[in-house]
């Protein structure tokens, strides 16, 4: 799962020079995800893992790592 979602991330969303060095909880705000970014990597989730996460769950906590999407989403698969 994570890999597949780095793997969107690095190639559609955010440049990072060494992408296999940015580790799972490096901050991905920092890095350069912005809310349009987001928007697209929830969509991008919603259809690859067939999960729902919710707009008022839209918050940088569950956003900011690889860790913490990957929390998120394991909370929301049935």
């Amino acid at each position: 799962m994570k890999q597949k979602i780095r793997t969107f991330i690095f190639d559609e969303l955010i440049f990072v020079a060494e992408p296999d060095s940015f580790s799972d909880d490096a901050d991905l705000l920092e890095a350069g995800l912005d809310s349009m970014g987001i928007m697209r990597l929830i969509m991008f989730i919603e259809e690859q893992f067939g999960v729902t996460l919710p707009d008022a769950e839209i918050d940088p906590d569950n956003v900011k790592s690889f860790n913490a999407l990957e929390q998120w989403i394991l909370g929301h698969q049935k």
